[in-house]
């Protein structure tokens, strides 16, 4: 099964959290908090939203930041994706 995002929506793959930290402290489950960062697994083709034109800033395979609180968690068999709106990525990491 793939997501196929629609307009101005973009899958991501959250990258997973530290286990230890930098001091060499290990996390418990609950204890770790999700990063904000993941991997761009499919965009949408964009158009026009509420009546402006809407360009694709995002490829498959960037890495981004995005919004805390963004999106909707969409579990497909063992994996969980998040479809969030592009205007909810902040930033996308070069390497």
């Amino acid at each position: 099964m793939k997501l196929r995002p629609l307009g101005d929506k973009v899958v991501l793959k959250q990258l997973m959290a530290e286990e230890v930290t930098k001091s060499g402290i290990v996390l418990p489950g609950d204890a770790k908090e999700k990063p904000q960062q993941a991997v761009v697994i499919a965009v949408g083709p964009g158009g026009v939203v509420d009546g402006k034109e809407v360009k694709m800033e995002v490829k498959e395979g960037d890495t981004v930041v995005f919004s805390k609180y963004a999106g909707t968690e969409v579990k497909i068999g063992d994996e969980t994706y998040i479809v969030v709106k592009q205007n909810d990525i902040v930033a996308i990491v070069d390497d």
